[in-house]
């Protein structure tokens, strides 16, 4: 595949198209070009038919979308699901008292209400529901008779004193302090377990309206004496859904500014507008193409349209530059538009497929809604080869340019006084010997200096809270409050204990569960931890009077035997019916990479040392223990994934200019521009996790636009001869000027994000608007410097294979 096997230079200049040879070209460009009107009214039709789909997409998210599918721990908690109620997707609704404490009947009249409503709200698995209000948070205590326990709110509570003293008595019995009970005794805690499915329609929770439903609860109950505060997966994503809605103005933002850098360039209102429309078209087509496949728009797929609309923009601007200069040489529209698709397809096809390639190669990755981010653009980007590549040729071909637009783009080529003739002059001189080696040393101390950084880059969260948000978000404050008031967090890792049916209660079970129980109270990130073996330990003390001299394992059967009875009738979230699953229960102080990683590395030690045939200890449930397993995917495919996407790139930049030496030139500054990143991610503050994994991935495949534009253009000179300086001038005049302008125009475009109320998608803006500069940087600065050390050699004047 040969790409630029046409300049301008090239090119008769035909002013009257009946001196054009209408059969002349490629199939497709006759197939098209030829029937015209054809191809518009078909695309007409097509924008009508998925313009209309395109106003049913749903934004929406899936809590098991977030996770590995297949990574063992994942398995592990999907195969014990059923038995662990309250360790999957679950919201904490904490009612606060601003009055004073909670033992009043103002506030526990509030709290019911709170309480009832979350329980009738739909998507809520209402059996497993906790708050003083709910039947299944009990007390139990020992007496001279044995065991007494019962609901923690009496059943004659009416609001009197003595029913008032009688539930703080079972709030006691029942050690709700710091779990249930705030530690301040001014707040008190809904535990609200959630289905997958709606109960009612039996749908996929829609956690938008989950999180209104929330917010209505809120609104209603909260005042200026009681405060509500809500965390929680669904309510995490529902903000992040509401904040969504917000994002939208920053596509219209990205839509004007496109349209003023373009403007600005071009001074030609007509192809402005038709290259906005046309980049438009693919968004269109794009939303419709994916409600039809019945996909939604999720938190992170929806900047998915964005970097469509920006890619178009960029490759419609090289189209729309070469039929302005051909019509400023005099050109008919319709012929300019003709040599402008076969100057510049290959080139454009060849980077818009690396570009699908750096979004597919992410499908790699065992987490679905990274896979759904990967199909949305690798489908948003061939659309653009059908708007961008072929649309926008054809129209222009009907609607022209401005005559005096098209006389300022030629001039500014030819004119060597303009900004462009000098700007390209002085970049050219790079491919000499001295400039060339002061450009390539800074390379090398960039990427030196990058590696060093980025060698810090870590895996996950490193914030407290949810990164995903701005730390003075409300829910992030809601998360502040509560981790400050309560002891129990809601960072919650859970190992699971797995035995034949009965066999959980015997005595080496619960001696090892101890075990490891008291490993992980010794790390300094593990608040606390609790498991049926607490259980045992308390009822052993009960049947001895109290004493705690007996407040340990018994290893008599049938003192455990008792215990799991009791233990199942009493507390069924700490073991299932045939006590074969009980959960070891780690509340973490947060859930930032590296506390994950030590909880990880003691469990799976310990697992590997004590796992028999009839004992496994299986990591791992909760809500930390599904984000480690989300980091350990995440680091593999982090590596697996760039090799793929260079790989692939290596062998479609191999194919277009079948010369290893222009491969290594265009390769090296996207590496560097990589490893640049990652160690920006690190200045920032900013892990590897599922919002920022992709960035990178999606900066190298948009990014080898820029080379294959260029490098293009200067082989196909040097293959005739002309010496690499004026090769490159040459590029540089043609295609190296809307280099400038699609790199200025995507970081633009883009780094608008940086005001979003989501603070993944603010720092993917920044992230991706830091690789488009640096990739056209690497492309107008680094790549001529390169070439003077790799692409002198005869064998690319002679256009030979590789040697």
């Amino acid at each position: 595949m040969d790409v630029g096997n046409n300049h301008i230079d090239d090119m008769p200049v035909i002013s009257d198209i009946k001196n054009f040879d209408t059969k002349s070209g490629i199939w497709l460009e006759r197939l098209v070009f030829n029937n015209r009107l054809i191809f518009i009214v078909i695309c007409a039709l097509i924008t009508a038919l998925l313009g209309y789909q395109a106003s049913k997409v749903n934004v929406t998210a899936s809590f098991e979308k977030m996770i590995p599918q297949n990574h063992p721990y994942t398995k592990n908690y999907f195969a014990n699901k059923k038995e662990l109620p309250g360790l999957g997707n679950q919201v904490r609704v904490v009612v606060e008292s601003k009055k004073g404490d909670i033992m009043k009947p103002e506030y526990l009249e509030v709290l019911r209400r709170v309480s009832d409503a979350l329980v009738l709200t739909p998507g809520v698995d209402r059996a497993w529901v906790k708050s003083l209000w709910t039947p299944g948070v009990r007390w139990s205590k020992v007496t001279e008779e044995g065991f007494l326990g019962g609901p923690v709110m009496p059943a004659r509570y009416n609001g009197s004193p003595e029913t008032l003293a009688e539930l703080q008595t079972n709030i006691s019995y029942a050690g709700l302090m710091g779990t249930l009970i705030g530690l301040d005794n001014r707040s008190s805690m809904v535990v609200v377990p959630l289905l997958e499915k709606d109960s009612e329609t039996g749908l996929p929770l829609d956690y938008k309206a989950f999180s209104d439903r929330l917010e209505k609860i809120r609104s209603k109950e909260q005042t200026n004496d009681y405060r509500i505060h809500i965390v929680g997966f669904a309510k995490l994503i529902g903000d992040l859904i509401d904040g969504m809605m917000k994002v939208m103005m920053f596509f219209a933002a990205a839509f004007l500014i496109a349209g003023v850098v373009v403007y600005i360039y071009t001074r030609c209102i007509r192809s402005t507008t038709m290259l906005l429309i046309c980049s438009l078209v693919a968004v269109t087509w794009l939303l419709g193409i994916l409600v039809l496949l019945g996909h939604d728009l999720d938190p992170y797929s929806v900047l998915v349209p964005f970097l469509v609309f920006a890619i178009g923009v960029s490759h419609g601007a090289q189209k729309m530059n070469g039929i302005m200069q051909d019509i400023g040489r005099g050109t008919h529209r319709i012929i300019a538009a003709r040599y402008t698709f076969r100057r510049l397809f290959v080139a454009g096809l060849t980077a818009l497929l690396a570009d699908t390639v750096g979004f597919a190669v992410l499908m790699i990755i065992d987490i679905p809604v990274i896979r759904d981010l990967a199909l949305s653009a690798s489908i948003g980007v061939a659309i653009l080869i059908f708007t961008n590549l072929l649309l926008m040729p054809v129209v222009l071909s009907y609607i022209g340019v401005c005559p005096t637009a098209a006389a300022r783009s030629l001039r500014e080529e030819t004119d060597e006084g303009s900004f462009v003739a000098r700007a390209s002059k002085a970049l050219s001189f790079i491919t000499r010997r001295r400039p060339a080696t002061i450009v390539v040393a800074c390379a090398a101390f960039l990427a030196i200096f990058g590696l060093i950084v980025g060698h810090h880059l870590q895996i996950g969260d490193l914030d407290p809270g949810a990164p995903e948000l701005r730390p003075h978000s409300r829910y992030n404050l809601d998360n502040a409050y509560i981790i400050s008031h309560y002891s129990l967090s809601s960072d919650v890792f859970a190992i699971i204990t797995r035995t034949p049916e009965r066999g959980g209660f015997q005595y080496a079970v619960q001696v090892d569960m101890d075990r490891l129980q008291w490993q992980l109270k010794q790390l300094p990130s593990v608040q606390t931890v609790k498991s049926v073996v607490d259980l045992v330990k308390l009822i052993s003390s009960g049947a001895c009077e109290g004493s705690t001299k007996w407040y340990s394992i018994p290893s008599h059967k049938r003192t455990l035997d008792w215990a799991a009875t009791y233990t199942v009738n009493n507390n069924p979230d700490m073991c299932n019916l045939d006590v074969s699953v009980m959960p070891i229960i780690a509340y973490l102080s947060d859930h930032k990479a590296a506390t994950l990683q030590q909880v990880v590395e003691v469990c799976d030690k310990f697992a590997k040392e004590h796992n028999t045939k009839d004992r496994q200890f299986l990591l791992a449930a909760g809500s930390a223990g599904i984000e480690a397993s989300t980091n350990i995917v995440i680091k593999k495919a982090n590596r697996e994934m760039m090799f793929y996407v260079y790989l692939a790139i290596v062998a479609l930049c191999f194919i277009t200019f079948r010369n290893w030496r222009a491969v290594v030139v265009t390769i090296i500054p996207l590496g560097i521009t990589s490893i640049l990143c990652e160690a920006l991610m690190v200045w920032l503050g900013i892990g590897v996790k599922v919002a920022t994994l992709p960035v990178i991935a999606l900066g190298v495949g948009i990014g080898v636009d820029y080379a294959l534009y260029l490098v293009s253009v200067v082989i196909k000179y040097q293959r005739e001869g002309v010496p690499l300086e004026e090769a490159y001038l040459k590029a540089l005049r043609f295609t190296g000027k809307v280099v400038a302008l699609v790199g200025v125009t995507l970081s633009v475009g883009v780094i608008t994000w940086a005001f979003s109320p989501i603070k993944f998608q603010a720092d993917m803006g920044i992230l991706l608007s830091f690789m488009f500069i640096w990739n056209m940087v690497g492309a107008l600065v680094v790549i001529p410097a390169l070439s003077h050390f790799m692409m002198q050699t005869k064998s690319i004047y002679k256009g030979g294979a590789s040697n």
